[in-house]
């Protein structure tokens, strides 16, 4: 976690996965896993870096932002971001 003012920040992937399943068709469409960038900030950030670990299912409602900047070879970088308004955890991590 980073602090941006004195305001907790935590900033992670998230994956998203749909299973497996038959097209209209009866063709075969392969799971599919989609990662998505989130950010948390204040209350939300620091509950994320006490409770929220690989694994931790997760509910989360958010606006999504696109973020750009000229990396070091001058290079302009875009990323998409969802940054987080809600979230609830449905099921912590099976410890290991």
């Amino acid at each position: 976690m980073r602090h941006v003012d004195r305001i907790p920040v935590a900033e992670f992937s998230l994956a998203t996965t749909d299973p497996a399943h038959a097209g209209p068709n009866g063709t075969m469409i392969p799971e599919r896993t989609e990662w998505h960038n989130l950010v948390m900030w204040g209350d939300k950030a620091e509950l994320a870096e006490r409770y929220i670990r690989k694994g931790t299912k997760l509910y989360v409602e958010g606006r999504l932002r696109y973020r750009t900047w000229q990396d070091h070879n001058a290079i302009k970088r875009t990323v998409a971001e969802v940054a987080v308004e809600k979230v609830e955890i449905l099921q912590r991590a099976a410890s290991s």
